[in-house]
């Protein structure tokens, strides 16, 4: 992850899943891009308008149950949360991503399909040297009880911990090293995860309409719905890992910093890069 020079795929890879809240069936293309690119995400169904949206935390417009980003027409593509950390945590610096729907699809609820999309595809480093956010000085966001707070350090490092007032979440605290931790390895089979009593609201706003045993776990009153159990026996904090790393890199560049975080979500995760970035002496871009 911590390469010199610049990265992108070899060759363009597709697949095709539900998506998670609108329940419609959507293609994902991913293709190689030049350097420099970045993340960009293109709306294939969406004809006789701009429909590229930059990787970027200035375009996030919402946060509900997932990250959405938006262009100045209006073309919105949401739940991107796994598929950006499956790239940060595969490396990837330039990246064209295609999608025929409003949705990235949720394949099983993790990073892991992503993963593998960009393995098959091959990655290439090009000779152009890559930028990186280094933190300078200690910068701490708070929103009520929760926080995240950056500090300079060598490498990338996370200190995370959630808290749910449910006794079938333990294991609450996860550390992740960039140098002695691997995204694939110890991070990306963590699935999104839900409470059986709050399907039927999430339905009524028009939500989680693909959502199944296959992509998520549902935690019910008396454990785990989920008849194979958990692929971690930390899987919630390191799904919340997961989606941290995802957002955090809504930055557009990879973040060399020390992060300590505590109830994190994606809301608190947007608010935290414009404050970041409003504080110009915290940080360094080369």
């Amino acid at each position: 992850m911590l390469s010199s020079f610049q990265k992108t795929i070899n060759s363009k890879i597709s697949c095709s899943s539900i998506a998670l809240h609108s329940g419609q069936k959507t293609t994902l293309t991913l293709h190689p891009a030049i350097e420099n690119t970045g993340i960009v995400f293109v709306r294939s169904d969406q004809k006789n308008v701009d429909n590229k949206i930059n990787a970027n935390f200035r375009n996030v417009t919402t946060t509900n149950l997932g990250t959405t980003i938006s262009n100045s027409s209006s073309v919105k593509i949401s739940t991107i949360e796994h598929l950006m950390a499956s790239i940060w945590g595969c490396g990837i610096d330039n990246l064209i991503i295609e999608v025929d729907g409003p949705e990235i699809p949720i394949m099983d609820g993790s990073s892991e399909p992503f993963v593998f999309m960009i393995e098959c595809a091959g990655i290439k480093t090009s000779d152009q040297i890559r930028k990186v956010i280094s933190i300078t000085k200690k910068f701490c966001f708070t929103q009520e009880d929760k926080f995240i707070e950056v500090s300079p350090s060598s490498t990338f490092e996370l200190d995370i911990r959630i808290d749910f007032d449910n006794s079938n979440i333990t294991n609450n605290q996860y550390e992740f090293h960039a140098s002695n931790n691997s995204f694939k390895n110890d991070i990306c089979r963590a699935r999104t995860f839900c409470f059986e009593d709050e399907i039927k609201a999430m339905h009524t706003n028009g939500l989680a309409k693909g959502g199944s045993l296959n992509n998520a776990i549902v935690i019910g009153k008396d454990g785990i719905i989920n008849e194979t159990g958990l692929r971690y026996k930390d899987e919630f904090v390191k799904h919340k890992t997961l989606d941290f790393l995802g957002d955090m890199y809504l930055a557009q560049h990879f973040i060399i910093g020390k992060f300590k975080a505590f109830k994190t979500g994606h809301n608190i995760n947007n608010k935290f890069l414009h404050q970041l970035f409003a504080n110009e002496d915290c940080w360094n871009l080369s």
